[in-house]
């Protein structure tokens, strides 16, 4: 199993550039790039053909851009606004080698009717299916285990992505979204793996499902989360994708970068080993 870092790791003490050096440095084989934020930060000093050197020249490779936002469910002027930063993201993934694009559902206090929510979301990612052939890349659904968001669970997503039935579209499956909202495992255990196309690792601490927010992620294996059932799961049922660490925690940001990329690392390892062979030394 391969292993990836997302930015959000690090979201207020690093950028792209020390991301990735730290990365390589660590050993990480994959990257999942923050295209609100760091990317465009990057690119007020930097080029793209700059970071495209970067990745012909090291090991560690860009997985995803992170993310296309609210997609589902919104007005028509919205959606073009949302369609062109799609466009602008499979041009500039295609040239960096991106293999997909993370698509997160509408957060929102406004109700939808469940069938309203199924119909747009597949209708839309169809869209995006169609103008991301031609470059090769998959879209990721990531459903977000929050009350308020308007895809909230792994079977919600996956009826959807089924109803898509497109080979360049499935999901995100992240640990503190499963949990979140109480995902029911049977979904997980009936689920086609191939449609699984990143993991994210973390963990949580132990409130109750409705009331757990990002900010709660800890390190994997220090928190609530049955990760040993999420992982042999996708063991047997042949997941072999990258695992991607992904947390938000605000006394994590007072760390150095080093500090939190090394114990992303270690803390990952330490739980994915007990399910899959990994080439990654520890430290």
């Amino acid at each position: 199993m391969k292993l990836c870092f997302n930015q959000a790791t690090t979201l207020e003490n690093s950028n792209l550039v020390t991301d990735l050096e730290l990365c390589e440095q660590h050993g990480y084989d994959y990257i999942e790039i923050r295209t609100m934020d760091k990317l465009p930060e990057y690119l007020q000093d930097h080029s793209l053909d700059d970071l495209i050197h970067y990745f012909d020249t090291h090991h560690i490779k860009p997985l995803a851009f992170n993310a296309l936002v609210f997609f589902n469910n919104r007005s028509e002027a919205e959606y073009d606004e949302i369609r062109n930063e799609f466009i602008d993201m499979l041009e500039k993934g295609s040239k960096l080698g991106v293999q997909y694009i993370v698509a997160v559902p509408l957060v929102t206090e406004q109700k939808f009717l469940k069938k309203d929510i199924h119909e747009s979301s597949v209708q839309v990612l169809r869209e995006l299916s169609d103008l991301a052939k031609p470059y090769g890349i998959g879209i990721a659904l990531e459903y977000v285990g929050h009350p308020q968001c308007t895809v909230n669970t792994f079977g919600q997503a996956y009826d959807i992505i089924q109803a898509v039935d497109r080979d360049n579209v499935g999901l995100v499956l992240d640990c503190f979204h499963f949990h979140a909202m109480g995902s029911k495992r049977e979904d997980l255990e009936q689920a086609d793996a191939s449609k699984i196309f990143i993991l994210h690792i973390d963990d949580t601490e132990d409130y109750p499902i409705g009331f757990l927010t990002d900010e709660d992620r800890v390190w994997p294996g220090q928190g609530v989360i049955d990760l040993d059932f999420i992982l042999s799961t996708l063991k047997r049922k042949g997941y072999d994708g990258a695992v991607s660490v992904e947390l938000f925690r605000p006394e994590y940001y007072k760390l150095s970068a080093e500090d939190n990329i090394r114990t992303a690392k270690e803390t990952t390892l330490s739980v994915i080993s007990r399910h899959y062979n990994s080439s990654q030394p520890v430290g």
